[in-house]
């Protein structure tokens, strides 16, 4: 599939350079003391641009630790509850329900355990914290270079200028829609979080559950986590079940829940997640399938309903292997929010 390159609009330092009026004397040239005090002391009036890292000048409503390293949306309540049911089920699993089932019933549980809940961690703050693909603002000089492009497509009628691109991708056309917030035309599948107030590449939505948004950087992460959260829901459920059907035999049901109660919150808690986890994996697993997003599904952006033929994803390839490797093993672009520029 062809790919399509999009840099942002490098201007150039200067304007045009005005030459003195004829019969004007030149300047004269500054005395040795205020050359010598201008350039050695660095106090002159002209200050010297510092490199700084792009999250440093338009952070959106990010907050960033590491030097930008570590990122957190401007809400993260949900995240931390999300954080907080995941260690605590996890903890009266591995604490009230594994030394009971190791003994009576098979080692592997503890390590099965033991290996999904480290799956399971290691994707929600991978996902949690990495640049999702945020793209930098214009800056000044880039966004009024853009606006007079802009403007001079559109002098000779009495209609605004265009504020769209169409770009053509596998023989689709495909529209680039301008965002007044950065100030540049998005790149495809790229759209405006409003939560963030960020641009994100491959957009797909963003996750008060995991406290980011998911987009072209975290997406396999993101889709890691939900996968593997999956399982594990699914295998403590089952292993609660077999724990309080084991200590059932013994007396009642009834005594397996009072010599057990903390499996019965466990059990709670995973019957009403379980499903809603699955069903998650599920429709992702469709995205991935189909080499969409979250976004062009809602939108309806490649649907057939739209119109027949001419709203084939261009980004889908003829097999639904190729789609899971291009989403899923594909390599991770390195963060553009983190570059170095003079400011």
């Amino acid at each position: 599939m062809k790919e399509c390159e999009y840099r942002q609009i490098n201007t150039g330092p200067g304007g045009a350079v005005t030459s003195p009026a004829a019969g004007t004397p030149p300047a004269p040239p500054p005395h040795g003391d205020a050359a010598a005090a201008g350039g050695g002391g660095g106090g002159g009036s002209c200050k010297k641009s510092r490199l700084r890292r792009k999250w440093e000048v338009f952070p959106g409503r990010n907050r960033f630790y590491c030097d930008g390293r570590i990122i957190l949306a401007s809400q993260s309540g949900v995240f931390m509850l999300t954080l907080g049911l995941i260690l605590s089920t996890c903890g009266l699993f591995f604490v009230f329900d594994c030394p009971f089932l190791a003994e009576h019933l098979t080692v592997a549980v503890p390590i099965i355990g033991g290996v999904l809940f480290f799956f399971v961690m290691s994707s929600l703050l991978r996902t949690s914290f990495t640049d999702p693909g945020i793209l930098p603002r214009a800056t000044p000089d880039e966004a009024a270079d853009l606006e007079k492009q802009i403007d001079s497509s559109g002098l000779s009628t009495y209609r605004p200028p265009p504020r769209t691109k169409e770009v053509v991708i596998n023989g689709q056309v495909v529209k680039l829609k301008y965002c007044f917030t950065c100030k540049m035309f998005r790149p495809p599948r790229t759209s405006h979080c409003s939560l963030c107030d960020n641009c994100v590449e491959r957009f797909d939505h963003h996750c008060p559950w995991v406290g980011n948004c998911v987009g072209k950087r975290n997406y396999r992460t993101f889709y890691m986590f939900i996968l593997s959260l999956s399982f594990l829901t699914a295998f403590i459920f089952a292993c609660v079940i077999t724990h309080l059907t084991l200590r059932s035999q013994r007396a009642n049901f009834l005594s397996a829940l009072k010599e057990s109660p903390a499996s019965v919150l466990e059990l709670v808690v995973c019957f009403f997640s379980v499903w809603s986890i699955l069903g998650l994996s599920g429709f992702h697993t469709y995205l991935v399938a189909s080499n969409l997003t979250t976004n062009e599904d809602i939108k309806g952006s490649w649907s057939s309903k739209r119109s027949s033929d001419e709203s084939a994803n261009p980004y889908s390839y003829s097999s639904i292997v190729t789609n899971c490797c291009a989403v899923l093993c594909g390599p991770i672009p390195p963060s553009v929010f983190r570059s170095l520029k003079s400011f």
